[in-house]
């Protein structure tokens, strides 16, 4: 399937009759346990792996899977490898060209599963590029975090193909897998 440029968002959401374990409501992300991350093959050998620092995310849990969908908001400027001159060329024009595009968002489209095993679809937007994704995703449980109310875990992976969302070195790009693995660990605050 081809990702769609400047076009919103029209997959209609998957369906499921099973019953979230969490309480409706909007559930914030918390920040200080989120962590984005991604890994790529260099020259066919080595993983180089990384974190995106900046992260927003907003769980809105309805009474079933069909009214319930996630949003998410990634600076593209904070790309974190641990390598200041490769991430540097990573936010350069030649991939992702933070200057034209600054963030990386995320909106579900269908939620399926059961128990602590389900799966995210939803459309990724890299620029003007707009195409789909599926996460595999694992609750981890609902637990009372020491002065800060209820949380919900999650540990999401998927993987995209760069040239699907239009991020290319030019010259460079065998150097660097085409797919890029994402493993995202994230926590939510329940709902006062």
């Amino acid at each position: 399937m081809e990702p769609r440029r400047d076009t919103p968002a029209s997959t209609p959401a998957a369906t499921t009759t099973a019953v979230l374990p969490l309480e409706p409501g909007r559930w914030a992300l918390d920040q200080a346990h989120a962590r984005v991350g991604f890994a790529a093959r260099h020259m066919g050998l080595a993983k180089v792996r990384g974190v995106f620092t900046d992260v927003d995310a907003v769980l809105v849990v309805g009474p079933s899977p069909e009214h319930t969908a996630v949003e998410a908001t990634i600076a593209t400027a904070s790309l974190d490898t641990g390598n200041e001159m490769r991430d540097a060329n990573l936010r350069g024009e030649a991939l992702l060209d933070v200057e034209r595009r600054p963030t990386i968002t995320f909106r579900s489209t269908g939620i399926t599963g059961a128990d602590d095993e389900w799966r995210l679809d939803g459309e990724l937007t890299v620029g003007d590029v707009t195409g789909p994704i599926s996460l595999d995703v694992e609750f981890a449980g609902v637990g009372e975090v020491f002065g800060g109310g209820r949380h919900a875990g999650f540990e999401a992976r998927g993987e995209l193909r760069r040239k699907d969302f239009g991020l290319s070195f030019g010259p460079l790009d065998p150097a660097v897998g085409q797919v890029v693995e994402l493993t995202l660990d994230l926590e939510f605050v329940e709902p006062a």
